[in-house]
């Protein structure tokens, strides 16, 4: 019992240590990571019959995605990005409380696999992929 909350506690303390000298972009990373996090551990939950414990995953999940992810949109500088990216998270919430709601696992991997492709296309913004080098021009002999 004790190891376990020194296990949380340690985690706790590293995750804030790490958003403090994080990039804004590697916060949105580490958003989407914490929710991705969140929905694994409600599928455990959710396959142990541990309701509470599901439910709190669950709602950790929408906190993050809710109070997190949308939060930070600017809507004025992205535009149509942005607003796409609210409604995909408003849907994300919604099919979380309905995951919740009918205990259905299949709706948590939905939502996990919307947030590996959003967090995967963020990825590549911060690491791009490089572009080949020019091929050398051919000279006439």
């Amino acid at each position: 019992m004790y190891a376990r909350n020194a296990v949380n506690i340690y985690a706790q303390v590293g995750t804030q240590t790490a958003a403090m000298d994080a990039s804004p972009h590697k916060l949105i990373t580490m958003l989407y990571d914490g929710a991705r996090a969140a929905i694994a551990r409600a599928k455990f939950h959710l396959e142990a019959g541990e309701v509470p414990a599901r439910g709190n995953a669950i709602s950790k999940a929408i906190d993050i995605i809710d109070n997190g992810l949308r939060a930070v949109l600017d809507h004025q500088a992205g535009g149509e990005i942005s607003a796409d990216l609210e409604a995909l998270y408003e849907y994300m919430v919604r099919r979380l409380m309905l995951a919740n709601l009918r205990k259905d696992i299949s709706l948590l991997n939905e939502v996990d696999a919307l947030l590996e492709n959003l967090a995967s296309a963020w990825a590549q913004i911060e690491n791009p992929v490089p572009q080949a080098a020019p091929l050398p021009a051919l000279q006439e002999s």
